[in-house]
C-alpha cells in the first residue's frame, strides 16, 4: 500500500456492482480554529468553499442505489453530510424531489477512539497534531483506546449502521486518522496531516474480502503545514 490517496471519482468508476460501499470522510473546508478556543472548535461551521465542495462530491456517487448519511453531532460534519445528500440530490438520482437528506447523527463518530475525556481535552490544549501523532506511532496512549483494536471496531460499527449501497460517514481527523494508519499503513507527522473531504472506502462484496481504499475527493489527500 502506498502512502497515496485515490481520487473518489476514481475510486467511483471501478467499484463491483454487487458490493456495499462504506465511506469514512473528513469534513469539508471549514472556517478557522483559534489556539484559545475553549470548546476546540466545536462551534466552527463550513466555509461557503467547503459547502461548494461537498454538493460536489455528493454529485460523483452513481446513481445506482441508494444512500445513507450518518455523521458526528458536531454541526460543520452534519452540514457536510447534508450537502453531500443535496450533491447527489441535484445530480438526479438522490433523494425525491422535494424531499430533505436525512443525516443520522452517531455520538460513535464523534468521540469513538476517546478513552478518558479529561485526558483527551489536556492532550488537545498541549498540542492536538502531536498528542495524535503519539499514539499512531506506539498504537498506546492514556486519552484513547488502543489503536489498533478500536479501528477495527470503527469498521464492524460502519457494517452495522449502513446497509444500503452507499453508506457515507462523516467525521473528523482525528478518528479517520487511526484507521489511515491501520488500515492503510500511512504514516502522519504533525506538519503533514489528512485533508477536508479526505478518507477511508470499504467495499464490501456479496462474498470474498473487504476491499480498503484511501479516498480524496480534494486534488490531493494531503495538507502541509
Amino acid at each position: 500500500m502506498t502512502n497515496d490517496f485515490v481520487q473518489i471519482s476514481d475510486f467511483f468508476a471501478q467499484v463491483d456492482w454487487n458490493s456495499k460501499i462504506y465511506l469514512l470522510l473528513r469534513h469539508a473546508e471549514r472556517n478557522h480554529i483559534t489556539p484559545d478556543d475553549k470548546d476546540f472548535g466545536a462551534h466552527v461551521g463550513l466555509t461557503d468553499c467547503g459547502r461548494r465542495q461537498a454538493v460536489a462530491l455528493g454529485k460523483m456517487i452513481p446513481a445506482i442505489g441508494d444512500a445513507v448519511y450518518f455523521s458526528s453531532p458536531v454541526g460543520r460534519c452534519m452540514e457536510t453530510a447534508k450537502c453531500i445528500g443535496e450533491g447527489r440530490k441535484l445530480a438526479g438520482f438522490g433523494v425525491c424531489s422535494g424531499a430533505s437528506v436525512n443525516v443520522t447523527p452517531l455520538n460513535e463518530l464523534g468521540d469513538f477512539f476517546v478513552r478518558d475525556v479529561p485526558t483527551y481535552e489536556q492532550t488537545l490544549r498541549e498540542g492536538f497534531y502531536e498528542g495524535i501523532c503519539e499514539w499512531l506511532d506506539s498504537g498506546k496512549h492514556d486519552a484513547f483506546f488502543p489503536l489498533h483494536e478500536r479501528a477495527e471496531q470503527m469498521r464492524e460499527m460502519m457494517f452495522a449502521k449502513g446497509d444500503t449501497r452507499f453508506n457515507i460517514f462523516v467525521t473528523h481527523d482525528a478518528w479517520i486518522v487511526p484507521c489511515l494508519s491501520h488500515f492503510c499503513n500511512f504514516k502522519f507527522e504533525p506538519k503533514c496531516w489528512m485533508n477536508f473531504l479526505t478518507g477511508i472506502a470499504f467495499e464490501r462484496p456479496e462474498k470474498g474480502d473487504v476491499k480498503v481504499t484511501p479516498i480524496t475527493a480534494m486534488e490531493t489527500g494531503w495538507l502541509h503545514f
